[in-house]
């Protein structure tokens, strides 16, 4: 669970809630010179191929420059405030390994943005390339931005995933767990044939304890389990919530096979349509509007665990609802803020709406429903987004291979509202509870028939 394939993440950048990427091609190994830019960053519009090459103090250099010249505030930036977060990262990573250095002082900063880059590394010296991983890590951990993270490449065979099998749980958002979470903490996915569904675990489970640490503090979800599930060797206390039995399972990760996520549809009674669409990938607003092609009475579109995906889907779905309507704007850091429009060569299908979102739902997913809200094109189900919509993300490449992701405008909602950290709310909240998914029951959905 939460063990994201960085290919994944990188062949989604350019389109995830990103406008266009400026063209560079990826298709040479990034082991070879033609492929290690040998001055800043570059940007790309496709993931490189594995490299095998360490993480040196030019790569912090180039990150560094990089968050500079192209993040949204970077032009504005105090670099003294970077140069920081980099700097504690590498010694805590140090420390942690024994190997702390008794000459290791971070130097006086003047805010002067190559002066300090020279004195910071006159320290550093050669680096160490763990510690050096960890800088760059810290670096974009500091500015607080859910769209800026620094990948690498999947080296697994043919990018084949590995893993338990739990790759959901109630709290998951993204590459934290949610901190407005309340317990208990329950399992809400797991793949077919996986480790996690041969030792029989079902949705629905509660999870107390994942290697001996509680799932919740209090009723604070507990950050620390996160890194766990990542691990090769998982041991979960469950409880089953139809019967209360509690168990220990352990759980050894192995070959998981992902389906490509698909649009699924189904019709209701009454001339009800209902579309699962768990992301806003490429094409997919075509395809959700071919399974709406009789124009039924009502949609009820389920965007529960959308995490994202194409803005361009976003604005051609909303098409198919409304013209004419603005659907967000995009704001760069001087100057004015650009709005994105509904894709009004949509033919309209003149069905009422009505969305179900959750906690997952983020970035183009919290676009798509800001503008369902606001523009009054539908009523929201279910709970409040994730607020997890800083901004789209440009991918550029550095000199070992690895990916820094970017954001260079911010989002605002129709009514430029800021969504990014506080969600959108539901117009009628229906959460999904641990008996709910062991039982096959979805309040969700039986809200929205019930408003239909």
């Amino acid at each position: 669970m939460l063990r994201n394939l960085c290919t994944a993440v990188l062949v989604a950048a350019c389109s995830v809630f990103a406008p266009a990427c400026t063209l560079v091609s990826a298709s040479t190994p990034a082991s070879t010179p033609a492929s290690r830019p040998a001055k800043g960053c570059t940007a790309i519009t496709a993931p490189p191929s594995p490299s095998a090459l360490a993480t040196s103090i030019d790569t912090l250099r180039q990150a560094y420059f990089c968050v500079l010249d192209n993040y949204y505030s970077g032009p504005v930036m105090d670099s003294r405030a970077l140069l920081k977060s980099a700097f504690a990262a590498y010694t805590q990573d140090l420390m942690r390994r024994g190997a702390d250095r008794a000459d290791l002082r971070l130097p006086a900063l003047s805010g002067n943005r190559g002066t300090d880059w020279a004195a910071f590394a006159k320290v550093l010296g050669l680096g160490d390339s763990a510690a050096l991983h960890a800088a760059i890590t810290g670096m974009v951990t500091g500015l607080h931005d859910n769209h800026a993270r620094w990948v690498r490449p999947d080296p697994s065979p043919q990018g084949r995933p590995a893993g338990t099998g739990v790759v959901g749980v109630s709290a998951q958002q993204g590459p934290q767990l949610d901190p407005a979470a309340r317990p208990p903490l329950f399992i809400t996915r797991v793949l077919p044939g996986s480790p996690a569904a041969k030792a029989d675990v079902r949705v629905g489970d509660i999870i107390d304890e994942v290697n001996g640490m509680p799932a919740f503090i209090g009723d604070t979800v507990n950050q620390a389990i996160h890194a766990a599930f990542a691990s090769d060797l998982v041991r979960l206390t469950l409880k089953r919530p139809t019967t209360g039995r509690s168990r220990v399972v352990q759980l050894r990760a192995g070959p998981a096979t992902r389906q490509p996520p698909s649009v699924t549809s189904r019709k209701l009674t009454g001339g009800v349509t209902y579309v699962h669409l768990p992301e806003f990938h490429e094409g997919v607003a075509d395809q959700v509007i071919a399974k709406l092609q009789d124009k039924p009475r009502a949609v009820i579109l389920d965007l529960r665990g959308n995490g994202g995906g194409s803005p361009r889907e976003v604005t051609r779905l909303l098409g198919a609802f409304a013209h004419g309507k603005i659907t967000s704007y995009f704001c760069p850091l001087k100057g004015d803020c650009v709005p994105n429009r509904t894709d009004d060569s949509i033919a309209l299908l003149g069905s009422r709406l009505i969305v179900l979102t959750d906690r997952e739902c983020a970035s183009a997913c919290e676009d798509f429903s800001a503008a369902v809200k606001d523009n009054g094109l539908g009523t929201l189900v279910g709970t409040r987004t994730a607020g997890a919509v800083s901004g789209p993300s440009t991918p550029y490449l550095l000199d070992d291979g690895s990916v820094l992701l970017l954001p260079k405008v911010r989002h605002l909602g129709p009514a430029r509202e800021v969504i990014d950290t506080i969600g959108v709310p539901v117009d009628h909240y229906a959460p999904l509870t641990a008996l709910d998914l062991a039982t096959g029951r979805d309040p969700g959905l039986t809200k929205a028939l019930g408003l239909l």
